[in-house]
């Protein structure tokens, strides 16, 4: 998963129900354009540069996957659902909502749409105060002074008034704190590792991920099936019982929780496709001497996705070993897992058909899943 991009903004109102345009506005940037981290206190400020009611003002800090010229367009157009009416003059004037984009990592853009750092922010009391309050030491790419700098330097004498009301944070909705350990399942090629990875880093959970890639065996699988497949599900077996062993016995203070893109019962349901039914009763054999021994998770989630899904994304994804992969196979992994999942009574089961989803590339997906996962 590529790193986000950091991106802080600036909140105003001054026109109709403030708070709710704010928390309104807050709502919006959490469905269309990122993971938002922190929200400072809502101020009470006079309007600046014009006479008017006074304004509410707020920053937040949110992660996104968007360029800046799509995050400004996103604020532009939530800006535009909220009620608010640019003047083509180039005017201070009431107004409903103001969104306005004040770094974006530590990048410096000027463009005929878009300047960041925002231009007038080091000027602006009801902008530095909010965000002193949650990114005091960030640092301005151009002036090289941190947010707590600029504001002991700001000529700028508004005087705020912090307000006792403070805004929702949407993305807090999304409650896994009854879990410590989640698994994520699901056929080869239907997300597993994009969602743990993503859940992972939203939710600061410590993240196991399967490490097929170091597998000598899994290219030869492919090729010579038959030949390989014991020793490819052994080496499997063994790989997976001390990389789950390893990983949970190692507390980490610092993370709430762990995600996984793998249980380990998959090495059950894969050598049933794959052996022949004498091997497969030694392996099942070996397996549960092994399977006793290990922590199940709290909440199993299977990614369903139906078989020509899951094609578009092995070759969209384009390793070479898998390339020639069957639909026979991947339907006989299915069926494996959901006779499994619908079986089994060890643990909690969410199977959740994703197959009309992208959730790595669609947002308001991404959200959609997490729902089903939470509710």
């Amino acid at each position: 998963m590529d790193h986000p991009n950091k991106v802080y903004i600036s909140l105003g109102s001054n026109k109709g129900d403030k708070f709710k345009n704010l928390q309104d506005a807050i709502d919006c940037i959490h469905l269309k354009v990122g993971n938002i981290k922190l929200i400072s206190k809502v101020y009470k400020s006079p309007a600046f540069g014009f006479e008017s009611d006074d304004f509410l003002n707020t920053c937040l800090i949110l992660e996104t996957e968007l360029k800046p010229e799509n995050v400004l367009e996103e604020l532009l157009i939530i800006e535009k659902g909220l009620g608010r009416v640019r003047s083509k003059k180039n005017e201070y004037q009431a107004r409903t909502i103001d969104l306005d984009i004040i770094f974006f990592n530590d990048e410096i853009i000027d463009t005929k749409t878009l300047q960041i750092p925002h231009p007038e922010m080091y000027k602006r009391r009801f902008v530095l105060q909010p965000l002193s309050d949650i990114v005091s030491k960030v640092m301005h790419p151009k002036f090289e002074k941190s947010v707590i700098d600029l504001l002991e330097e700001c000529d700028d004498k508004s005087v705020l008034s912090p307000t006792n009301i403070w805004l929702k944070n949407p993305s807090k909705q999304y409650n896994f704190s009854n879990y410590n350990f989640l698994a994520i399942e699901g056929n080869i090629g239907a997300g597993k590792t994009s969602l743990a990875n993503k859940i992972a880093h939203d939710f600061n959970a410590k993240i196991i991920l399967e490490r097929f890639a170091d597998n000598p065996f899994l290219p030869k699988f492919y090729e010579d099936p038959k030949r390989y497949a014991f020793t490819l599900e052994m080496s499997f077996l063994a790989d997976r019982y001390q990389q789950i062993s390893d990983d949970l016995s190692q507390l980490d203070l610092f993370k709430d929780f762990i995600v996984s893109d793998y249980d380990v019962f998959k090495s059950l349901i894969f050598s049933k496709v794959t052996l022949p039914e004498d091997e497969f009763k030694l392996y099942r054999k070996l397996y549960y001497q092994v399977y006793k021994d290990i922590a199940k998770p709290d909440l199993y989630i299977y990614l369903y996705q139906n078989t020509e899904r899951l094609q578009q994304n092995i070759k969209k994804r384009g390793r070479d070993y898998e390339q020639n992969i069957e639909s026979g196979y991947l339907e006989k992994i299915n069926s494996g897992y959901l006779e499994f999942l619908k079986n089994q009574t060890e643990f909690n089961v969410k199977i959740i058909d994703i197959t009309d989803k992208d959730f790595v590339k669609k947002r308001e997906d991404y959200l959609w899943l997490l729902n089903e996962i939470c509710k």
